[in-house]
């Protein structure tokens, strides 16, 4: 895992080009490799928070695979753990075990006192990783106008 750098643009175009991938997260695709770029280039979450979403790649192969990591809603004071992986890689524990490195991250390096996590209903996959993670569920929501779900671990419940 690692911070997005401009030569992940085309990476980040080609997993958010699955509509699959992205069937759940509100976001539409990139209409070109500039807009991965301008993304890249213009994410601040790294500088202002010490934190954000961390490209993944195999050990073994070195193969991109997705990303995973924290982000901070400065709206709502919550920092959110979130994670989007290529369809081939889906089901092999990497959005899990990728998790817990961003959870432990975030209590025991930023020292935050709690973790949200949000899904869509439909989203089952993301919901038992979360599960997965030790987040609990808190309520129903929405999100662009979809029923979804609010988890969330606190420091003391990760420990």
């Amino acid at each position: 895992m690692r911070c997005m750098q401009p030569e992940d643009a085309e990476y980040m175009f080609d997993l958010n080009s699955d509509p699959d991938v992205i069937r759940y997260t509100g976001d539409k695709p990139f209409n070109n490799i500039e807009e991965a770029l301008n993304l890249i280039l213009n994410y601040d979450q790294y500088s202002k928070y010490r934190m954000g979403r961390l490209n993944m790649f195999l050990k073994s192969t070195g193969e991109y695979i997705g990303w995973c990591g924290l982000k901070y809603h400065q709206d709502s004071g919550e920092t959110d753990i979130g994670y989007r992986l290529k369809k081939s890689c889906w089901g092999y524990g990497y959005a899990t075990e990728s998790g817990k490195a961003s959870l432990a991250y975030g209590f025991s390096d930023l020292g935050l006192p709690s973790i949200v996590g949000h899904a869509l209903k439909e989203n089952t996959a993301s919901i038992r990783v979360l599960e997965k993670l030790g987040l609990k569920y808190m309520q129903d929501t929405e999100f662009d106008d979809e029923p979804g779900v609010l988890y969330k671990i606190t420091q003391t419940e990760w420990k």
